[in-house]
């Protein structure tokens, strides 16, 4: 009973928050990683040749991360101005319009305009980031905290590049027994219908968090929100006695209840000018350790992201049968796997289906075992050799084992993918100084990874062009390999901090932190308590501590013991 009441009384994850939030961020992975199967396909009906299509793709796919890491900052800024719901849903609007024009995209200038337009309308990335920071500002909590959105980001890689390459060219491809081929509009617009799709999840997405995400911004989370006010009247049938629910729980277990009375409605006024009235100046926000976490951060999205973008036209590239005229092992040879984008949406399926199970059982074990900082140390180490195999999966000519071989190096990029970005992304908000500095932290880290995200993708594709022109289709991978071997100098410097819920904002007030995580619970506690569950991966076999030894050995491994 004792250790009951004891787990009872202490941090918990606001579940229900972070489930609409992730239903927020939701959206963007499966537009974004529908756009992977038909890309080549996509810039070839623009009339460019075979051999130029990977450049192509590559600067298509930098225009949008130049973009996005040019008003990142602004966003960030504006969020800690206005708060983070608003701006999260102008990016969410901005980017479903923008998604409905490029599926109507009718030559290349204009699919990489669109592009444009697209990344600098949204700055959700670093925001969300910056959201669940503040949700979770408890140290032993974070590693699932902010494991949760790169499983929704690996569920919507899932279902994005299987609905993008399965609705690619309906009219071509006969979609549903010739649904669609009296439909002169599919057939102008080809690519139009998986944009269609994107966009009805986006409006899913934005109406979720119109409705239920709460601010989280400490200055702006008590002003009235019509959008929450009209949620709160769609759900109000689905509680029918929540005043029964509330006295009973006060009367059962004043403890944990009566802190929601006296604090929550004072507390604005405590400090309203202290911690937001000035914009943090630059020794505030890049620290040694903040510097050493962004670069790591800018080299894992250069190589990572430029990876994942590179691979469809691997894939799609026409095979090549290796002979003495066309092939010198080990460097000398070219050939692709010759694949549709419908097969190309399916082998990324697969591979999402394995990043959803490797992110919500493997990550939190891995992280409770051997902590942030170590896992991501492991992970750097492994992604130049993953870079290095991969194109000679296209030398193996019987099927199976070439398909075999191929998954089996993707799953294991996967893994590493899964364990990295959570580790850097922890490891980023640890270093910040102060919670009010987190919303502009993030916009520089989302600026700094876009501009990894844009260099790295134009330069590969320039070279893989370049490389199969000459007949050596390793060259983009053996670069990516060399960088990362280069990006994962930095993690050997990196000293995980204490964290944002330390610093100034909370030095102010030293409850602070503990009683707006109770205030956040609401009246919902058992729900969030049941969802919790089903959220946590380490349920399943019954370990409720885990969580609690993955925050103990992050600090230990870390070296703030």
């Amino acid at each position: 009973m004792v250790n009951s009441k004891q787990k009872r009384s202490g941090p918990k994850l606001p579940v229900k928050q972070l489930a609409i939030l992730a239903v927020a961020r939701f959206a963007e992975p499966l537009a974004l990683t529908s756009v992977f199967p038909y890309l080549p396909e996509m810039i070839s009906s623009f009339g460019v040749e075979k051999d130029e299509v990977a450049r192509w793709a590559g600067i298509t796919g930098a225009v949008f991360s130049i973009s996005q890491s040019a008003t990142a900052v602004p966003w960030g800024r504006a969020s800690d101005k206005v708060g983070r719901k608003p701006i999260i849903l102008i990016g969410l609007a901005s980017t479903m319009c923008c998604f409905l024009i490029w599926g109507m995209s009718t030559s290349l200038p204009m699919a990489i305009a669109v592009r444009a337009i697209m990344g600098s309308g949204n700055g959700n990335v670093g925001i969300i980031r910056t959201m669940v920071a503040e949700l979770v500002p408890e140290k032993e909590l974070q590693p699932r905290a902010f494991s949760i959105m790169p499983l929704v980001w690996s569920i919507g890689s899932v279902f994005g590049p299987a609905f993008g390459g399965f609705f690619a060219r309906p009219v071509e491809r006969r979609l549903f027994g010739g649904a669609f081929e009296n439909i002169e509009w599919f057939k102008r617009y080809p690519f139009a219908l998986p944009n269609l799709v994107a966009c009805f999840v986006f409006f899913i997405s934005f109406m979720t968090g119109l409705l239920f995400l709460k601010e989280t911004l400490e200055g702006k989370r008590h002003r009235p929100d019509w959008g929450l006010a009209l949620g709160e009247k769609l759900t109000r049938s689905f509680h029918p006695r929540p005043s029964h629910r509330t006295r009973r729980r006060s009367f059962v277990d004043a403890e944990a209840s009566a802190p929601l009375l006296p604090t929550s409605p004072t507390r604005p006024s405590r400090h309203p000018s202290k911690s937001h009235a000035t914009p943090p100046t630059y020794s505030e926000i890049f620290s040694p350790q903040t510097i050493i976490n962004l670069i790591s951060y800018t080299f894992l999205a250069l190589h990572s992201v430029a990876y994942d973008q590179v691979l469809p036209v691997f894939l799609n590239y026409p095979p090549q049968i290796p002979d003495s005229s066309n092939t010198h092992l080990p460097f000398k040879f070219s050939g692709g796997f010759g694949l549709t984008s419908d097969k190309i949406g399916t082998i990324y399926t697969v591979y999402g289906i394995a990043c959803g199970i490797i992110q919500f059982f493997l990550f939190p074990i891995l992280c409770a075992r051997w902590g942030v900082l170590n896992c991501y140390k492991a992970a750097t180490m492994v992604f130049p050799l993953v870079y290095l195999l991969t194109p000679y999966t296209a030398l193996i000519q019987d099927t199976t084992m070439r398909y075999t071989a191929f998954l089996t190096i993707m799953l294991l990029k996967g893994i590493v993918v899964i364990v990295a970005f959570p580790c850097t992304t922890i490891m980023l908000t640890n270093s910040a100084s102060s919670v009010r500095i987190l919303g502009t932290l993030n916009g520089y880290a989302t600026s700094f990874s876009g501009l990894g995200r844009a260099v790295g993708p134009a330069l590969t594709g320039a070279v893989f062009s370049v490389g199969v022109q000459r007949g050596y289709v390793i060259a983009p991978w053996w670069m990516l390999a060399g960088i990362a071997m280069m990006g994962a100098v930095p993690a050997w410097f990196i000293v995980e901090g204490e964290g944002p819920s330390r610093g100034d904002s909370e030095s102010e007030d030293g409850s602070d932190g503990e009683e707006e995580t109770l205030v956040s619970g609401e009246s919902e506690e058992d729900e969030d308590e049941a969802l919790e569950a089903i959220s946590d991966g380490e349920s399943v076999s019954g370990d409720e501590d885990a969580p609690l030894r993955a925050g103990r050995k992050g600090r230990k491994y870390g070296g703030c013991d």
